[in-house]
């Protein structure tokens, strides 16, 4: 379907998807804090840019909770986003250094070192 609507072709390397992908959790996995700040800002930006949708404060009022529940949300999907980026750069630099069949066995025992990382980092 995308063929028809697109002049052009590309490919996207599943391998690579799925390396960013374990890369990307572990990472917000191992920088929880860093995560739920990111959330927390997200969710901050999101209330103020609805904030300025709406002229009468008594319409603003009668929605605010149903709307900032929808915005924690969105919020909490979207929060993964710099991590993906930051673990696609890791898988790639995974990638240059070990070769590609590294990369996907990197990323999983940097999911479970990071796992168990927050597990115990809880617990304490």
């Amino acid at each position: 379907m995308l063929i028809e609507i697109l002049p052009f072709r590309f490919e996207l390397n599943a391998t690579a998807i799925a390396g960013a992908g374990l890369w990307s959790l572990a990472l917000y996995l191992g920088c929880s804090p860093v995560s739920e700040w990111v959330m927390e800002q997200i969710n901050r930006w999101f209330n103020f840019a609805e904030r300025s949708l709406y002229t009468s404060q008594e319409e603003f009022d009668r929605t605010r909770k149903g709307r900032e529940a929808q915005n924690a949300f969105y919020a909490s999907i979207f929060s993964i986003v710099p991590f993906f980026l930051i673990g696609a750069i890791c898988n790639y630099g995974v990638e240059l250094g070990l070769g590609r069949s590294w990369a996907i066995s990197m990323g999983m025992l940097a999911c479970v070192g990071c796992g168990i990382y927050e597990l115990g980092r809880r617990s304490a």
